[in-house]
């Protein structure tokens, strides 16, 4: 086996400079992957039949609506979709990487949020949004907090404010991460061939990956949904009446 864990392929484009070819290709595939799901669903209301994957869908967002209303007053519905978005497109980045698609022989695969690249992202465009969206309501007093409740915690409080982004970046990582790299001792161990006396390990192993992958399924979906709750809070933060 010559794949290494946690190495990618490079293309270097110009302005962005280098970039991991295998990361880029799978998050294209995800996008192009949701906007056939969102047509398809779209789609289906044309008729007056309602499917299960309408009611899951229109579950998930009134799930969302709620949760979004419930943490942030009524101002929090103009954010649903952006929530649903993102519960949705990081859930799909997370469980892409069940597809073997390396095993296949190709020069990609696994899933993108096992990259830091792509959480640290995400957790950029969610800081900087948060911020944008404090900055409009209250001006600079949004950032009144930080001398709260004495003017001394300032520096406490402004590390907390940008501790968030890399916390929601590094939760993320590690746990997709992680699973992939236990399906990949999982598989060198089988590969290898390894017999402690009688007893075939690598025989033993096979059974692993098909219970592996149902825990990835379930962190992977429990991930997405933290980092959605989380983004929420953060928001809640930043934009309540009083700080």
């Amino acid at each position: 086996m010559h794949e290494q864990v946690g190495s990618h392929p490079i293309w270097t484009i110009p302005v962005l400079g280098t970039v991991h070819s295998d990361t880029l290709i799978m998050t294209w595939i995800v996008m192009a992957l949701a906007l056939i799901f969102f047509w398809w669903v779209g789609n289906s209301y044309r008729t007056n039949r309602v499917n299960n994957t309408q009611s899951a869908f229109e579950g998930t967002i009134a799930y969302i609506s709620e949760l979004a209303v419930g943490t942030l007053g009524p101002k929090g519905e103009q954010f649903v979709p952006i929530f649903v978005g993102m519960l949705l497109f990081i859930f799909a980045l997370n469980q892409i990487g069940f597809f073997p698609f390396k095993l296949l022989g190709l020069p990609f695969g696994g899933s993108p949020t096992a990259d830091i690249g792509t959480t640290a992202a995400f957790a950029v465009v969610v800081f900087f949004g948060i911020q944008f969206v404090a900055i409009r309501k209250s001006g600079i007093k949004a950032y009144a907090h930080l001398f709260k409740p004495f003017p001394w915690l300032f520096p406490l409080n402004l590390l907390e404010e940008v501790m968030r982004p890399i916390v929601l970046a590094l939760r993320l990582f590690f746990n997709i991460f992680v699973g992939e790299l236990l399906l990949f001792v999982v598989a060198s161990v089988v590969a290898s061939n390894v017999k402690v006396g009688p007893v075939n390990l690598s025989l033993i192993a096979t059974v692993v990956p098909f219970v592996l992958q149902l825990l990835n399924f379930f962190i992977g979906s429990l991930q997405a949904f933290v980092f959605t709750l989380l983004t929420i809070v953060y928001l809640s933060s930043a934009t309540a009446d009083e700080h």
